[in-house]
């Protein structure tokens, strides 16, 4: 069983870091679209504050020059779906749980284990980034489709926006 969920905007950062591997191709592809955008240029792709797109482009540049700090990603979110969810003093066992059956669905990671490790960001499905002409739901579909298409059995904690970059068969024949 594979439990799917979503990133949050509200995230913790006063964490210790985690050492991390170099991106994978797709997501080095939608970081190199991110690293197209000014700050100013954020301000407006968010909708966000002057502050806050400054913010984001720091977290871009950081990951372009491969010197963000990146946490596990089940402790870095703190959406109040993550507040519900034991996060701390894991025993081994609940440590092997959530790396082999949850994972976050990310726009910029893609479907990885809970704890794996991720750099603060705000990307979203619902973003207009092009990636090599492609919108980024169009760019994850087979990579998110591969994760999941062995799996017997699939639950969802994800909101449309999310779901639609799977294909139908994929998430619902199950």
């Amino acid at each position: 069983m594979k439990i799917l969920i979503p990133t949050a905007k509200e995230m913790n950062t006063d964490l210790p870091s985690i050492e991390t591997a170099p991106l994978k191709a797709e997501s080095q592809a939608v970081l190199d679209a991110l690293t197209l955008y000014s700050a100013s240029q954020l301000e407006s792709f968010y909708k966000v504050s002057v502050e806050k797109a400054m913010e984001e482009f720091q977290n871009i540049q950081a990951l372009k020059k491969q010197t963000a700090q990146h946490y596990p990603a089940l402790k870095l979110f703190d959406g109040l779906m993550y507040r519900h969810i034991k996060r701390d003093k894991l025993d081994e066992a609940e440590q092997a749980y959530l790396e082999n059956h949850v994972f976050i669905t990310s726009a910029l990671y893609g479907v990885v284990p809970a704890l794996s490790p991720m750099a603060p960001h705000r990307l979203d499905f619902l973003m207009k980034l092009k990636v090599a002409g492609k919108t980024l739901k169009s760019h994850w579909k087979a990579a998110y489709d591969e994760v999941l298409k062995k799996e017997e059995v699939i639950f969802s904690l994800l909101s449309s926006e999310f779901e639609t970059v799977f294909y139908k068969d994929i998430l619902y024949s199950v």
